[in-house]
């Protein structure tokens, strides 16, 4: 049987783990919204229309911020359109998804969704189609207590008390050709430093999100980091990093390997970024935002679901709904795997998106809300992963792939917390065809009491809970056999996913 092996040393830390790494991402695209968050006539409505069981599920998926409203939808988006009177706000076409916006919801709304959910708000402003006034208005309207204008507009729309949005984002994926009001990086930086100086202005206190690359893979992919960042490195305190993954060609074994390539993306970031601080002098440190990221089956959508004719502009149509596989939530665990192993600069993070588009989290009109299989990896890593990440010594047996040549079978990241002595291990196995016993050495935590281990896995990868069979996959317990020399082993199913929590 094959085997790897896992050292744990609360010596070795990478960084402190980062609450914010366990975000979210709503954008006002196909259901995620409408249908999704918000069905005034469901069973489960609350007050303001809002679906509880939604809510309930996203206090269970342990998301920490939402990221709103958008995505390349913002790139279009005029803010003031979803404040005020509902019978008085404009339908409007949005040419990200070419559907209708009611707006419906708009700020005050989600603000409002955000607190119930315990969830904290991150807003995105348009420097797509807008600029450095209409940033300043929104924040403004957000975040001054009282006595201006757009200030005093939100008090009488409902809202007396500001929102306290603490992190913006500085537009979205504007080096991508397919975005209203695509810009070289000269250009974006040039326009992302001056919103960035006037939005500290009227609020010192903001945390801004420049854009990065909108993925590894971009012709400008480096450049581009280097060009915005030398322009805006002392007026934000964050890039962002955007990511997805499917498989290509039907080799699953790269698919599976897919955290190697966000590992080589966060480390070119990371290096990019440090370069340019060092070539200013500069102790500034730039972290990530990696605010999106998941696996997406965009292929489908080019094929299938692209609405392009001039007279079809539907409200809330039913757009990326990808359901997933138990091999999709397997690297979905493994991203998160990536995240948590580069806590040291990963200081944020949104998996795209929340509910019904490429999400955790699916429902049916005037129906029940339910699991994905990706809902399992990301809730229990949200949950446990507290303290600081481990550098684990890890020893595995590797396999070849078409995309990243050797890549190791076992894959795996630690969590401690010093405060309560807990520790956490998170590990996948990326074999299409083996079972492999992973070795555990405790020796260096000290006494160990209590130990669980959960696993996602099924005989058949592509199993999936669907609305017929919301429960066709969970997490199940899996057993660990503990030897006298201080060492774990816990066999891990082919295409799985596991925790083990030790106290």
């Amino acid at each position: 049987m094959t085997t790897a092996r896992v050292t744990l040393d609360p010596r070795l830390s990478v960084g402190e783990v980062d609450r914010r790494l366990f975000g979210s991402f709503v954008e006002h695209l196909g259901r995620c919204v409408y249908d999704g968050l918000y069905e005034p006539s469901h069973p489960s409505a609350d007050e303001d229309g809002f679906r509880t069981d939604v809510m309930a599920l996203v206090r269970e998926l342990g998301v920490t911020t939402v990221r709103y409203p958008g995505g390349n939808f913002v790139s279009g988006y005029r803010w003031e359109d979803g404040v005020g009177p509902r019978e008085e706000r404009p339908r409007r076409l949005d040419l990200a998804w070419h559907s209708t916006e009611t707006n419906e919801i708009g700020l005050d709304e989600f603000a409002r969704w955000a607190r119930k959910t315990d969830t904290e708000l991150m807003y995105a402003v348009n420097l797509g189609t807008r600029g450095v006034l209409e940033a300043l208005d929104v924040l403004e309207y957000a975040n001054v207590p009282g006595g201006s204008f757009w200030s005093d507009r939100r008090a009488a729309n409902g809202t007396p008390q500001p929102h306290g949005i603490r992190m913006w984002c500085l537009g979205n994926e504007m080096d991508g050709p397919w975005q209203l009001g695509a810009s070289t990086p000269a250009e974006y930086a040039e326009i992302a430093s001056k919103t960035a100086k006037a939005m500290r202005q009227v609020d010192p206190g903001v945390e801004l999100v420049v854009c990065g690359s909108s993925g590894a893979q971009m012709p400008t992919f480096g450049e581009w980091e280097r060009v915005v960042l030398e322009r805006t490195y002392e007026d934000v305190d964050f890039i962002s990093c955007h990511a997805y993954y499917e498989p290509k060609d039907g080799d699953d074994g790269s698919f599976l390997a897919s955290a190697t390539d966000m590992d080589r993306f966060i480390e070119s970031v990371v290096a990019t970024a440090d370069a340019v601080g060092a070539a200013r002098g500069s102790d500034k440190r730039i972290n990530i935002s990696f605010d999106e990221w998941n696996v997406w089956y965009q292929s489908r959508f080019t094929e299938v679901d692209k609405i392009t004719e001039i007279d079809q502009w539907p409200v809330a149509p039913r757009l990326l709904e990808d359901s997933y596989r138990v091999m999709d939530a397997v690297v979905v665990g493994n991203l998160l795997i990536s995240l948590l192993r580069h806590a040291d600069r990963v200081k944020a993070a949104s998996l795209a998106q929340l509910v019904n588009v490429i999400a955790p989290i699916m429902t049916e009109p005037g129906g029940p809300a339910w699991r994905q299989t990706t809902f399992f990896p990301f809730a229990e890593s949200a949950r446990l992963s507290r303290g600081r990440a481990l550098d684990v010594r890890l020893d595995s047996p590797e396999y070849d792939t078409a995309q990243y040549g050797r890549v190791p079978i076992v894959d795996a990241v630690a969590t401690h917390d010093p405060a309560t002595g807990s520790t956490a291990l998170f590990a996948v196995n990326r074999s299409l065809d083996e079972e492999v016993t992973l070795e555990i050495d405790l020796t260096l935590l000290g006494e160990v009491t209590t130990m669980t281990a959960q696993v996602l896995a099924d005989d058949d990868m592509h199993a999936r809970n669907t609305l017929e069979d919301p429960e066709r996959v969970a997490l199940r317990e899996l057993h660990l056999d503990r030897s006298a020399d201080g060492v774990v082993r816990v066999a891990l199913p082919r295409v799985s996913w596991v925790v083990v929590t030790l106290r």
